[in-house]
């Protein structure tokens, strides 16, 4: 007898449908698998014996042959274990009706029967949704996950035998989606109004926000770079409902998602270790998986101690902050992993961390400054939009006792901005190319002067020109401006000095 399932694979952080065959006939006793199957799919015939005999259900002693289509995609994961269960149950003859309903069915399997929660079903969820699947049969445990998918029958199982008699019910009851997550903190425990002095670069970080622009922060230790990098988040606005859910099948594509969590509605701040690999920041390996910039997709990506991490992994990331996307290319096929960050690097200016500083005397050795600066290529440098020198905190701001503006007055102007952008060209400004970019950064006659100045005396290259322009316009939009005006251009200027080229 033969029984067929709707089940899916997982490809990037998209959904995949793949067909679950099984036959069971006269034969030797055994189970085979085709199509493709990985370790982990091959072992779940251990796992599916055991699991259907610990239900109470007698497993065939007849030769089984399981098929996993389309032949020419690996599958991976024990979210198989499911639907080949149930499949050999109605192959078998042990469920009253043959074929289950047409639904996509997957979660795994332990040795008891149970159905532990499983990683990426929101990208399933989705896809069973876009495709008209009728329902969805998955891990209890996920229930909040897949709710986020409105319109989708949902029958979340706790195990095979809770499976089992759903699929072979007369008219199965969709479960009731959980009541959704209250919502997010608008206000950041981390406030700005906690950090004391450092008024460029304050005004930096909200240019950043605003505009959506990469921000390199240099200074001696102690100054206050991951002090501003974190309170970065607290500045941008809620997340609009298409990008959380794509930020939330990333975390639940990379197992990040906790269980029993739904929709993630505040923006990532991911903060990896300068020893990280290139895979673990860009994204890869053999089953290619989200890394650390597509995890802070829509949020910040800090990288800390920046002349640290290794020369190969910061140039794996001069491709995608242009782009917005990380690619990638294996033999069978490739993948693409959204990449949209806002990147906030910090640095010391030396070894020591005290060349500059008024307050210690930097102790470098003669040529290490200049070795330590060459660490970042030029063409990364280039992709910071903004470039500030953070200087060691006076002790007079110190102690003062006037507050520093809080985040939420700064996080209305950034709103506002952003929604000057959205009206105009409905993208942020850094990521303006092109006509557009020409189109809404018109200059005068004494602004394309001033610009060109600029240019000469910073020796800026075009690209660095396209970013001056943004960063102007992103000025103007901050202030209420319709068109970009000398002043405007003029601080946009100042923030490509900053840490460059070091002597």
């Amino acid at each position: 007898m033969l029984a067929r399932l709707r089940a899916a694979a997982i490809l990037g952080i998209e959904a995949v449908p793949v067909s679950v065959e099984v036959d069971v006939a006269d034969g030797l006793p055994g189970l085979t698998m085709v199509g493709l199957p990985d370790a982990t799919v091959r072992e779940s015939r251990e796992r599916v014996r055991t699991a259907i005999r610990n239900s109470g259900f007698p497993f065939p002693a007849a030769r089984i042959t399981v098929s996993l289509a389309p032949a020419d995609l690996r599958k991976v994961g024990a979210a198989f274990d499911l639907p080949i269960a149930l499949g050999i149950l109605a192959a078998s003859g042990a469920l009253p009706h043959r074929d289950p309903p047409p639904w996509t069915v997957v979660g795994g399997l332990s040795l008891d029967g149970s159905v532990p929660p499983m990683t990426g079903l929101l990208p399933v969820a989705v896809a069973s949704r876009r495709m008209g699947r009728g329902g969805l049969l998955f891990p209890a445990a996920n229930l909040r996950e897949a709710a986020v998918v409105e319109g989708l029958p949902l029958f979340p199982v706790a195990s095979l035998f809770d499976a089992a008699r759903t699929v072979t019910s007369p008219a199965p009851t969709p479960a009731t989606p959980p009541s959704p997550d209250g919502p997010p903190v608008s206000d950041s425990m981390d406030d700005l109004s906690e950090v004391r002095g450092q008024h460029l670069a304050r005004r930096a970080l909200e240019i950043a926000a605003a505009g959506g622009h990469h921000l390199l922060l240099s200074g001696p230790p102690g100054s206050g770079k991951t002090m501003l990098a974190r309170r970065l988040p607290g500045l941008l606005p809620p997340l609009a409902f298409d990008d959380a859910l794509t930020v939330t099948a990333i975390h639940s594509v990379a197992g990040l998602l906790r269980p029993g969590a739904g929709l993630i509605t505040e923006r990532p701040f991911r903060a990896p270790h300068h020893t990280a690999s290139d895979v673990a920041l860009v994204g890869g390996g053999g089953q290619p998986r989200p890394g650390e910039i597509s995890l802070a997709h829509a949020g910040v990506l800090f990288l800390d101690e920046l002349p640290e991490f290794s020369r190969r992994v910061l140039e794996t990331l001069r491709q995608p902050l242009e782009q917005g996307v990380v690619h990638i290319a294996r033999a069978a096929r490739s993948v693409s992993f959204p990449a949209e960050v806002m990147v906030v690097a910090a640095m010391n200016p030396c070894p020591c961390g005290h060349y500059g500083s008024p307050a210690r005397r930097c102790v470098c050795p003669p040529g290490a400054v200049a070795r330590y600066g060459r660490r970042l290529s030029g063409p990364l440098r280039d992709r910071f939009d903004l470039r500030v020198d953070v200087s060691p905190v006076a002790w007079t701001d110190l102690r003062s006792a006037n507050p520093a503006e809080a985040t939420r007055p700064v996080r209305d102007r950034v709103i506002r901005a952003r929604g000057c952008q959205s009206a105009r060209q409905a993208v942020l400004n850094a990521r303006l190319q092109g006509r557009a970019l020409e189109h809404v950064c018109r200059q005068d006659a004494g602004t394309d002067r001033l610009l060109r100045e600029g240019v000469e005396r910073l020796r800026l290259s075009a690209r660095a020109v396209s970013r001056v322009l943004r960063v102007a316009r992103t000025v103007a939009d901050l202030a209420g401006d319709l068109e970009v005006a000398a002043g405007h251009v003029a601080e946009a200027l100042q923030f490509r000095g900053g840490p460059d080229v070091t002597p």
